[in-house]
């Protein structure tokens, strides 16, 4: 069987999640919260699949569409990138102090603590999410803002693009510049060959780490290299070792554990 090159995030994407759909794809620890969430290749698909329609749906996200995400690194937010690429839309990411970028998107999806700022911004299109562990809605909120986790449950599980996916439409928006669709394929896979991710790995990620070196380094690249997540938020240092060889992992991103590859280091 023959295998065209992936030549967007949501090829890149459907590729991964074929490999292995009942194999863990990212697992989430929050060691502030207690916090482990699961979600395997079949189950990030299911969500993935909602929030395209979510985002076609009800805010016609489309190539040429722009969607602005002020989200940490979380598994709900892998959701969301990958919702939109399949969308064929721009991501624009923010951190809290440049808020003000995100009147340019069509639709911004926000962490609940992030909510108020951007209300005063009077966004036309602005959606909330509570970052449960298990994807609940958000508690004692009353402002404009629609909740995702109650929006999206109500999409369907199956996603198709009401408009073909152009691999030279813009992906990612970064600071001065941006990265085509097409272009962050590329650059995953360039990269994490660069980092030695290799098929099979299983890569735990630092929160810190993977928030500054942004969604490729942190999902896109795995992803390319047919690698599987275990993101920590919050680490305790004094967890990682049991938990590096509880969840059978191979490389780390951003962290240092005595046997276990640190990728982007040299051996």
């Amino acid at each position: 069987m023959t295998h065209t090159r992936p030549t967007d995030p949501s090829q890149l994407w459907a590729a991964a999640a074929r490999r292995d759909p009942a194999a863990p794809m990212l697992t989430q620890y929050d060691d502030v919260s207690g916090e482990r969430t699961e979600l395997s290749g079949t189950t990030l698909a299911n969500w993935v699949a909602k929030t395209a329609n979510l985002l076609q749906g009800e805010f016609d996200v489309g190539p040429g569409s722009t969607v602005g995400v002020a989200l940490p690194v979380h598994w709900q937010t892998a959701a969301v990138l990958l919702g939109a690429w399949s969308c064929g839309a721009a991501v624009l990411e923010t951190a809290a102090e440049d808020d003000d970028r995100l009147t340019t998107a069509d639709v911004v999806l926000a962490a609940a603590d992030r909510l108020p700022p951007l209300e005063e911004l009077g966004l036309d299109e602005l959606l909330g999410l509570s970052l449960h562990p298990m994807g609940m809605g958000m508690t004692g909120y009353t402002g404009p803002a629609r909740d995702f986790a109650l929006e999206v449950r109500a999409q369907g599980d199956v996603f198709s693009p009401w408009q073909p996916v152009d691999p030279a439409g813009v992906g990612l928006v970064l600071g001065g510049g941006s990265l085509t669709l097409a272009g962050l394929v590329d650059t995953a896979t360039e990269l994490a060959g660069r980092l030695g991710i290799v098929a099979g790995d299983r890569v735990m990620v630092d929160e810190r780490a993977a928030t500054e070196a942004g969604p490729v380094a942190w999902l896109l690249a795995p992803l390319a290299a047919g690698a599987s997540l275990v993101l920590c938020r919050s680490a305790a240092p004094s967890a990682l070792p049991h938990r590096a060889a509880t969840e059978r992992v191979t490389a780390t991103l951003g962290l240092s554990l005595e046997g276990v590859r640190e990728l982007g280091r040299p051996a």
